[in-house]
């Protein structure tokens, strides 16, 4: 092994003493690969499904959230359950390959077989959804057709009853768009425009002519109806400024009243929930191993910038899915979501591989502990209160299994008053004594539990459930957005799908360049400030998302200012993601890490469980912007509950000490047991 470097996490000084504590950015880039993995799929996953609900099945917003809700109810229940299993692994594979590692590669291969058959089981619905779409979008340029339509829309606006698809009369009042002005919009899509470079550059115009693009080089001049070509070009930007929303809308409901309800449509949407659900369980199966993995083999101090790499890791899975599905979208639709899924298991599989190839779980778990050891940081109790367990006798032809399971027999005999002085009795470990403890609680009401802890215990405990709190409060929030961007950008900016693409990846890709710094800026002013800061950040962006963002017959414009207030939305929520975490195993041990990280997703996975619906509902009482001032309201919320949280912020990096080989031969001894 080289001067200085290790394997754990973190760089320290094994030759000497005063050096301080460092990551080892390396390391924690090979244990990321397994998250770069579960957000490849998950990325994926958020943007790609609720668009094909939206397509293929046209379901109301309220039922395309409660499905979008359904992945994280299950993981409500699987995640901690699978943390814990995790935590408590034994067995052959446990002792060859470590705790956490089984159940990656396990879990991930069923996943990447599972996938590819979640779009293959709608390609059915699919191509009856795409007729439907096409017969209405081939009456977008027929005057009874539209003036019947808009004109019924238009009144049930002012009447304020029935299916008015979003006519916002104040929008269109405020552009000075009578009632006839209205009515009389048509669409031709004939009269292509294309940019000389994307989004900014100069329009050229042209018009498809027996299937050909012909330049138009006199706007005035007349087209082939009679109309000239600025007159159309006018009613095809009012048409994306103010009908086509209303449109996209029309369509949905059509094919969910003709088609989705039907005995064929709802015989597909159940083959295709059933596909999904297996596809979650294998997903939900090692997402808590996976994560854990990262406090496993990292020292407590180090866990924020750790958690920041882990991100990184996380975003270069989300860089992958964001060109594959922005590149897959723009071509023709019926096989677009088999290709995306199918190269999204294909990219699962190469990071798996190289997990398995670079990632050494037990010499990575045997070396962190050695480093906890040289610089004092002990991960199985907690370091703000620490009461110190004697370590167990080492007499000769004694066995040590024996004696703790002597010893533990003899404390459950006890009552909760007597276990502190069983224990200065007593030489046992830590595990034991943690065990005992739990045993007699069961026998305690919550009423004494709660009278038997310490005034420190207790707000440390008041801290854990307000940090669990605060999280699912954004949780709820950012949920609420992330589950509806592409519906949102699609049916309400009316902005291609592969653009809607771009707009995601762009946000991960700046975004992702804040994960370093982030981590630096918690061990600067603390993990729960950091947090406050993005939480702030985010309210903001949405409230402008919400009223300075609209339809507009330039959709550049929309775009930009869209995606720039994405862009502080992401920025200030990665803030929050690389925080929270780390404050959730602050409060952990060793051994109960998987445990804690399955507590941090029950928080995480109700808020999904539940917000895609309620956004969904919002989206469908008012206007689709309304769905940002939910979220901000959330956000607000998760705010006020982290400024009452006083534990699990960031410690100070400590200095180290030199070990004697006895005391790395010891530490290796017992991590090998551990492991067993």
């Amino acid at each position: 092994m080289k001067k200085g470097k290790n394997t754990a996490g973190a760089v320290g000084n094994t030759n000497g003493a005063g050096k301080a504590l460092k990551l080892d950015y390396g390391q924690t880039f090979k244990v990321g690969l397994a998250f770069a993995g579960i957000i490849l799929f998950w990325n994926a996953y958020d943007f790609v499904i609720p668009l094909l609900l939206e397509q293929t099945y046209g379901l109301p917003d309220s039922l395309r959230g409660f499905i979008m809700g359904l992945d994280n109810l299950l993981s409500l229940f699987m995640l901690p359950l699978f943390g814990k299993l995790s935590d408590n692994a034994k067995g052959k594979l446990t002792k060859k390959f470590g705790r956490r590692t089984p159940f990656i590669v396990i879990g991930t291969i069923c996943a990447i077989i599972l996938m590819v058959f979640v779009p293959v089981v709608t390609l059915g619905q699919q191509a009856v959804a795409d007729d439907y779409t096409a017969s209405i979008k081939a009456e977008l340029n027929n005057p009874e057709w539209m003036r019947e339509h808009l004109g019924q829309w238009y009144d049930n606006a002012v009447a304020g009853k029935g299916d008015y698809y979003e006519v916002d009369l104040e929008y269109l009042e405020n552009n000075n768009m009578t009632r006839e002005d209205f009515v009389s919009i048509r669409y031709d899509d004939q009269l292509v425009t294309k940019k000389t470079f994307p989004l900014f550059g100069k329009d050229v115009y042209y018009y498809r002519v027996n299937g050909e693009d012909v330049e138009i080089t006199d706007m005035t001049a007349q087209a082939p109806d009679g109309r000239t070509y600025e007159e159309i070009l006018k009613g095809n930007q009012n048409y994306n400024k103010f009908v086509a929303s209303s449109i996209n809308g029309y369509i949905s409901d059509g094919i969910y009243d003709n088609h989705t309800t039907s005995k064929s449509g709802i015989s597909s949407l159940a083959v295709y929930m059933v596909i999904l659900l297996l596809v979650l369980v294998a997903m939900a199966s090692f997402r808590s191993p996976a994560v854990a993995l990262m406090p496993d083999v990292t020292p407590k101090p180090l866990r924020s910038q750790a958690n920041a790499i882990i991100n990184l890791c996380g975003g270069a899975g989300g860089a992958i899915s964001f060109l594959i599905y922005t590149i897959v979208l723009g071509g023709a639709r019926l096989h677009n979501y088999v290709i995306i899924f199918g190269s999204v298991a294909g990219g699962m599989f190469l990071l798996l591989a190289a997990f398995i190839a670079l990632v050494n779980e037990r010499k990575m778990v045997k070396r962190c502990e050695e480093i906890c050891k040289e610089y004092g940081i002990d991960d199985f109790e907690e370091q703000e209160n620490k009461n110190e367990a004697p370590e167990p006798a080492m007499d000769e032809g004694v066995d040590i299994t024996e004696r703790e399971a002597e010893t533990t027999e003899t404390i459950e005999c006890n009552e909760a008053a007597d276990i502190e002085e069983s224990e200065e009795k007593a030489q046992i470990s830590p595990e034991v004594l943690e065990i005992a403890r739990a045993k007699t609680a069961k026998r305690k009401s919550p009423k004494e539990w709660w009278s038997s802890k310490s005034a420190e215990e207790r707000q440390r405990l008041k801290s854990f459930w307000l940090i669990l709190a605060s999280i699912f409060m954004w949780f709820m929030g950012y949920n609420a957005v992330s589950s509806n961007l592409s519906v949102y950008t699609t049916k309400a900016l009316n902005l291609s799908a592969s653009l809607s693409g771009l707009i995601s990846g762009v946000s991960m890709l700046v975004s992702a360049v804040a994960f370093i710094p982030v981590g630096y800026m918690a061990a600067k002013i603390g993990r729960r400030k950091s947090i406050i800061v993005g939480f702030a950040l985010a309210v903001l962006s949405f409230i402008l998302v919400c009223f300075a963002v609209r339809p507009n017959d330039n959709e550049t414009i929309p775009t930009v200012l869209f995606t720039l207030f994405y862009l502080i939305a992401g920025f200030g929520l990665i803030i929050a993601n690389v925080n929270t975490f780390p404050m959730v195993t602050e409060l952990s041990t060793a051994e109960t890490v998987g445990q804690y990280t399955g507590y941090y997703y029950v928080a995480t996975m109700s808020a999904q469980a539940i917000t895609p619906m309620i956004g969904g509902a919002v989206m469908e009482a008012g206007q689709d912007k309304y769905l940002f001032l939910y979220s901000a309201a959330c956000i607000v919320l998760a705010i006020v509950l982290m400024c009452f949280v006083k534990h699990g912020d960031s410690k100070k990096i400590p200095t180290g000490k030199k070990l004697t080989k006895e005391e790395k031969k010891q530490i290796r001894l017992e991590t090998l047991d551990n492991m067993d």
